[in-house]
């Protein structure tokens, strides 16, 4: 039997905002046959596709995509928030649902040609993810594919990002 992982997702109203309707996962990953279950459903989606490197995004992307690299066999490039990183980076600003940020990258995490797969948690309106993309990009990688557990389709994130592969394995239509 398939295990249903939406049921694992708890929804909290008004958050981080009122009108935002949060997903949080941290119920999915404290339950160990769900989180085993969101890894694998990755990793089975994302076969064929070929990767040199998962690149992880601050925060909630490193627990996913890190043990998506362990199950298949690749490394790992940090994507953090401003002035987490110690060596020369790449920034790149963004904006989200309910806000800007930026995110950063070490200048020498990707090399030119490399295929690297982004791993976030969440996509909403695709401007994580699609940052994330650029600094791949303007370090002369190439974003062999992206992957999400939770998509929240009525944000129309994956159109943003419609010239890369998108993989997500919970939907929700609208809200």
């Amino acid at each position: 039997m398939k295990l249903d992982l939406e049921k694992h997702i708890r929804n909290v109203p008004d958050f981080p905002k009122k009108g935002i309707g949060f997903k949080d996962i941290t119920t999915l990953l404290r339950h160990k046959a769900a989180f085993s279950a969101s890894v694998d459903r990755l990793a089975r989606a994302l076969k064929g596709v070929k990767i040199d490197a998962i690149a992880v995004v601050e925060s909630r992307g490193f627990t996913f995509g890190s043990a998506l690299a362990y199950k298949l066999g690749t490394g790992v490039i940090l994507v953090r928030k401003p002035n987490k990183l110690p060596a020369k980076k790449i920034r790149q600003e963004y904006a989200l649902e309910y806000g800007s940020d930026a995110l950063e990258m070490h200048r020498d995490a990707v090399k030119p040609g490399q295929r690297i797969l982004i791993v976030d948690d969440l996509l909403a309106t695709g401007g994580t993810a699609l940052a994330v993309a650029k600094m791949v990009e303007r370090l002369k990688g190439r974003v062999a594919a992206l992957a999400f557990v939770v998509e929240l389709d009525f944000l129309g994130g994956r159109r943003r990002l419609a010239r890369y592969p998108v993989v997500s394995l919970v939907h929700y239509p609208g809200e």
